[in-house]
């Protein structure tokens, strides 16, 4: 039961894993940890922090280390050809201040959780698969996969996330977004990541 508890919260969000002394200092490795390295530090104040510390402490390292405009892109799915470049820009605005009000709000304390990486593989459509497992306190270890490619720069950054080593949060995101962008259009979709990122902030 608390391994399937904590599989629908690692699914609900972005979740990569921190590295152990032993992984290896690749590039593709490199982003990850770096991430988790902050990830980890802002779990260890979080009731010092708060929430907008939190916040404040995770979103620069999440938007540098995730390509969140071609998330945003891969989530929204063939209905981002359809869209003005104004609400395409709404629409990454919205989704990264949703990615990073998710991590402030559901890793608030760390609590002696393991991270490891295990290895490291090409991607089918470029980039690399860092495979990774996380195994929370009196838990089952749970593999989580992070692709890692260039982005048009060629810095090396996060475009998707694998739980189980195989169910896409982008995937997931997609087919949650379709039914919103379907109904009501992408207003719609902004408002509703807009409403959910206000949600999981300070009553």
């Amino acid at each position: 039961m608390k391994h399937m508890k904590l599989s629908a919260v690692l699914l609900a969000i972005f979740v990569l894993a921190p590295f152990t002394a032993e992984a290896a200092s690749t590039a593709s490795t490199k982003v990850v940890q770096g991430f988790y390295n902050r990830l980890v530090d802002t779990m260890k104040k979080g009731d010092q922090l708060g929430y907008a510390g939190r916040y404040k402490s995770l979103a620069p390292i999440i938007k540098s280390s995730f390509n969140l405009p071609l998330m945003t892109r891969f989530a929204v799915g063939p209905a981002w050809s359809n869209t003005q470049p104004a609400e395409q820009k709404q629409l990454v605005s919205a989704f990264s201040d949703f990615s990073v009000a998710t991590y402030a709000s559901r890793f608030a304390k760390y609590d002696g959780e393991k991270f490891e990486v295990v290895g490291e593989k090409p991607a089918s459509n470029g980039g690399t698969i860092v495979e990774t497992k996380l195994t929370p306190k009196d838990s089952e270890p749970i593999a989580l996969n992070y692709l890692v490619q260039k982005d048009d720069t060629g810095t090396l950054r996060i475009v998707d996330v694998f739980l189980d080593a195989t169910i896409s949060e982008l995937a997931t995101r997609r087919a949650e977004f379709s039914s919103i962008l379907n109904r009501d259009g992408v207003s719609a979709l902004v408002t509703t990541l807009s409403e959910k990122s206000k949600q999981m902030g300070p009553s």
